[in-house]
C-alpha cells in the first residue's frame, strides 16, 4: 500500500499519525500508551475504520475565584454602611 508503513504494531500513515487496531490495543495497552505519553496520536481502528483517537491528556486549568473582598475594598475603601444589607431588605419590603 502507499503512504504505509508497517512496523510490527504500529502502522505510520503518511500524515505521521500512528495507529492501532483493537486487538493491537487490548494485546499491547503499554506501548499504546507509551506513545499517547510521548505526545503521539494514536487513531484506533477496527477493521481498518478509525473508531477512536488516544491523546494525551492536558492538564486540567483551576480556574482562578475572583478576590471579591479586595473588589469591595478598592471600592469602597473602609467605609462603612449606615445600614446592614438585612436592614436595607427589611425596609424596602416594609417590613418593621
Amino acid at each position: 500500500m502507499w503512504g504505509r508503513l508497517t512496523l510490527g504494531l504500529c502502522h505510520i500513515n503518511v500524515s505521521h499519525m500512528k495507529t492501532a487496531s483493537i486487538r493491537e490495543l487490548r494485546h499491547d495497552t503499554t506501548t499504546v500508551l507509551g506513545w499517547v505519553k510521548a505526545g503521539e496520536r494514536v487513531v484506533i481502528q477496527r477493521r481498518g475504520q478509525p473508531v477512536a483517537e488516544l491523546i494525551r491528556s492536558g492538564r486540567r486549568i483551576q480556574a482562578r475565584r475572583p478576590d471579591f473582598a479586595a473588589r469591595l475594598k478598592e471600592i469602597y475603601g473602609d467605609q462603612l454602611m449606615a445600614l446592614t444589607a438585612t436592614a436595607l431588605l427589611s425596609e424596602e419590603r416594609g417590613e418593621p
